[in-house]
Formats: C-alpha cells, structure tokens, sequence
C-alpha cells in the first residue's frame, strides 16, 4: 500500500460555478519526455477483450494516448471521430485496456482501466467450495458484474464550469469538487495537454454520489483572500501579505479539502511500463462511511505523477468492495469472515444479499437466512 505523490503541483485558488469548485493544480516545469493526447471515439458502445478471455462493456467515448521520449516531445495530435448514425446501436472493440501502438506510443482507455480494476476485485469468486456458496459462484465466480456511471454531461453545471473556467498559463491539472466533496482529480505533464484535454472532462465518468450532489445542491460560496491593511505599508507588503495567502490557501487544500484523497492509502498494480514511465491502477482499502477513491496513474522513474485521474466510489460501492476484500481475507469462508465484523454469518450473508451478491450464496443457505431472519424479526 502507498500514498499519491503529487510532489511538484500547487493549488491555486479555486473557481466556482454553483455547486461545482474547480481547483487549478499548476508545475513549476512540465515533465519533460511524456505527453497525451486524446483520440475520440464516438457514441459506439465499447467492448474491450482482457487478458483474461472476458470483456469490458461500457460508454467509451474517448482514449489517451501517451508519447514518450528521452528528450521534449511535443504532443501528438487529436484526432476527431467521423460521425455516426444514430438510428442502430455500434460497437466498437478494443484490443486490452492499455496497448503499444508504436516504439514510444501508448494508447489506453482513461478510467475506464481503473473501473475495470475495481470490478475485477475477487472476480473468480470462492477460492474454497465452502457449501454456502452456490454452483453459479463455484462456476462462473462474479460475473457478470457491473457498476453505474454518469458522464460529464449529465453532471449538473460541470458543462458550463468548464465553459468559463479561466485556465492557467502553468496549469496542469484540476481538483473537481461537488458540493464541496471531491468528485475527481485530473493531472497531465504538460500546460499544453492540460489545455487541449480540458474539455474531455465532460466525456469521463463520475459516481452516482457525485451526480446527486450536483442535482440536489444548493450553489457552494467562494473562498476570498483576506488581508490586513494594517500591516501593509508598501506595494512589497500588498505583495508578501498576496503570497501568504496563495500559500495558505495551497497549505488548507492539500491538507484538509484533497485530504481523503492524499492521505489514504492505495493497493497501486503496474499496468504497463512505457520508457522510464509506468502506467499503474490503484484500489482503495475500502473505508466504510469514508471518502475513497480508484483510479490510474503515470509516474517517472523517481515516482513523481505526471498522470492522475482518479473516480470516486459511492458508499455503496465501498461496501461491496469492503465485502469481497473480508471475505478474499479469510478464504471466502462465511463464519470467519463475519466474526472479523463482529457478527453472525446470518446477518453477514443479508448484509452480501443486500449489497447484490445474493447469487453468491447456496439457495439452502440463503433460505436459512430468510428465515432465521424473519424468526428475530419483531
């Protein structure tokens, strides 16, 4: 388990458009030898073939693609997606999540590979046949499994945040908070990617969570820089007193409103090594009633981030995760793994119907919880 490292970006001060906060994330100098691009791909449904003979179904409008290089590299170029009818339902298909396409040319799917991470957590299912298990789990283990995702676009005032946000001349990256809870955090080597993909926010995809804060929030208030006049005697002191500001603002930031995504801890897997820059995914330790986030990464050789963008779990996301993670933990086996939560096996196999494993679970097993539940039931 390791922490983000995000050694080298500042945050500058925020930009609001009703409940939607944009918090710029500059460098001081680009990474250099990597940039990104992005390709677009359509409306088509996207279907991706995994190493592992199954396959990755989604809305995929868009991939990155990632130039490297021992010296400057300038960007590749964005290539636009000819038009398509609309009255049928296209597919397109995607060799892997991530695939070489030239000596220095990555492409991959952004979020897509960290989504595809998390539903592929535990995805074989009982690693002992335990009789609570049923022959489907034994089977066929987990699938098919999926998540809900909304895009950009149907999140609530994000279209026209992103419409008037005045992009800065070091800008990086962004902070994207909904009423105040960060929705996703996007960070790219170089001022100029982050300027052509800043409008591919829109095309990425955001929790449930994020897509109710956005619909049922009321507009969040602007954070203003105060200074003491009383102090300032000098256009020097006018100046000081502004980069205090700037700096406390950087400081409360990092430590208090990006904190749930800074100071967790993240199970973080290489997905392919390109040059001296390595793609990896990370998972969360699946917190209940805590923020946690997946998501994917590019750093150097020195383990600084030159790529971030991170997806934000629901609550009842986490739990299922928290779910598999307990029972991966104590070999799927039902009794141990609810006495490490401090309950019964009954009220564990509700609480995995609940949470849409119920098809996991032997139907005699599943019968038996039914009805001892119904016995304790008032």
């Amino acid at each position: 388990m390791a922490t983000l490292d995000l050694t080298g970006l500042t945050a500058l001060p925020a930009q609001v458009w009703g409940a939607v906060r944009l918090v710029p994330l500059v460098r001081d100098r680009p990474v250099p030898g990597l940039r990104l691009h992005a390709r677009l791909y359509g409306d088509e449904v996207g279907v991706v073939d995994l190493p592992d003979n199954t396959a990755y179904t989604a809305y995929i409008p868009h991939g990155f693609v990632a130039t490297w290089s021992d010296s400057p590299a300038a960007t590749y170029g964005t290539h636009l997606a000819p038009p398509t009818p609309t009255s049928t339902v296209r597919l397109r298909f995607h060799r892997r999540m991530a695939r070489r396409e030239e000596r220095n040319r990555l492409r991959f799917l952004p979020l897509h590979l960290a989504v595809e991470g998390y539903l592929a957590l535990h995805f074989n299912g009982p690693t002992v046949l335990w009789d609570e298990w049923s022959q489907r789990a034994i089977r066929r283990g987990l699938s098919p499994r999926a998540e809900q995702a909304y895009t950009g676009a149907q999140i609530e005032g994000l279209a026209d945040a992103l419409k008037i946000f005045e992009i800065h001349p070091d800008q990086c990256g962004v902070a994207l908070y909904v009423a105040d809870a960060l929705a996703a955090a996007f960070v790219v080597p170089h001022p100029d990617d982050y300027r052509a993909l800043h409008g591919t926010l829109l095309l990425d995809m955001y929790g449930e969570l994020i897509h109710h804060y956005a619909l049922l929030s009321t507009p969040v208030p602007a954070f203003h820089a105060f200074v003491d006049d009383t102090h300032v005697r000098s256009l020097a002191d006018l100046r000081l007193a502004a980069t205090r500001q700037s700096t406390e603002w950087a400081t409360f930031h990092t430590t208090t409103m990006a904190a749930g995504l800074l100071d967790a801890t993240y199970d973080i897997r290489r997905v392919y090594r390109a040059g001296r820059f390595t793609l990896s995914r990370f998972l969360p330790g699946f917190r209940p009633k805590e923020e946690n986030h997946i998501g994917e990464l590019i750093t150097d050789q020195r383990g600084r981030t030159a790529y971030l963008k991170t997806f934000r779990l629901s609550e009842s996301q986490i739990r299922r995760g928290h779910l598999l993670n307990t029972l991966a933990t104590h070999d799927w086996h039902l009794a141990t793994a609810a006495e490490s939560l401090g309950t019964t096996p009954e009220a564990f196999g509700q609480r995995l119907t609940k949470a849409g494993f119920g098809h996991l679970l032997n139907p005699h097993t599943l019968a038996t919880h039914r009805t001892r539940s119904h016995l304790t039931t008032p």
